[in-house]
């Protein structure tokens, strides 16, 4: 008798703390906020468009969108988000259709978790 199980579709993501402290004790609180802020609105921008690449079966796109996300992220301390994106950008490249579905699923919701988490690690809400 074969079983099935379900696999959890949540994973953690890996915030380099000590990366937020260093921007907020170099920038003070207030510029923190803001360039936090606006890495996000980019990290964002990113994610959307590697999304939109993506589905749209422009994987040159997906590969270059995916490069700036992987950039940003290693920026401002998301790790986790970086390797997926980094993961994403060379299946792309590859034109491995199959690899890419599941990075493609797993880069979503990293990426959805990370711009949560480093808002909240920042602490500058």
């Amino acid at each position: 008798m074969a079983y099935i199980r379900a696999l959890a579709l949540s994973e953690s993501v890996k915030v380099d703390t000590r990366r937020v402290g260093d921007i907020v004790r170099e920038l003070g609180e207030t510029a923190a906020s803001n360039v936090i802020g606006l890495a996000l609105e980019q990290l964002a921008s990113a994610l959307t468009e590697t999304d939109a690449a993506y589905r749209e079966n422009e994987l040159a796109a997906a590969a270059v969108h995916a490069e700036r996300l992987s950039r940003l992220a290693w920026q401002v301390g998301l790790l986790s988000l970086a390797g997926v994106a980094m993961d994403m950008g060379s299946s792309a490249e590859r034109r491995d259709s199959i690899a890419m579905s599941a990075i493609h699923a797993r880069l979503m919701r990293v990426g959805n978790r990370s711009l949560t988490a480093i808002w909240e690690k920042s602490e500058l809400r």
